[in-house]
């Protein structure tokens, strides 16, 4: 009978790990991160799972040149999207322990 007591407790745990990820994809989803490119010509506001909340341009900016405007947006969108990925990593590693455990965000 001992192996039935291992096999509920595993599942006890997958159940509480479970629990664990809702709560973590939650403040995932709650969190907000900010990127910016130029000195803070262009900043973004991402929420965790990536998704553009808000663009802001510093009236700084020459509206003139396109093409650096470009490269400023794109730079800070990038700079926004791996600090949102960084923050899914550091909140799955805590609830897996470390563990890369792939599809679980």
């Amino acid at each position: 009978m001992s192996g039935l007591g291992d096999m509920g407790n595993l599942l006890k745990q997958a159940q509480e790990m479970q629990k664990e990820m809702e709560k973590a994809r939650a403040e995932v989803a709650a969190a907000r991160v900010e990127g910016n490119a130029g000195g803070g010509a262009v900043q973004v506001e991402l929420d965790g799972d990536g998704m553009i909340q808000r663009v802001t341009i510093s009236p700084d900016v020459d509206l003139k040149d396109r093409g650096m405007l470009e490269d400023l947006v794109l730079a800070a969108l990038r700079d926004g999207i791996g600090r949102a990925h960084r923050l899914r990593e550091e909140r799955l590693s805590k609830v897996t322990g470390g563990l890369n455990l792939p599809g679980l965000f």
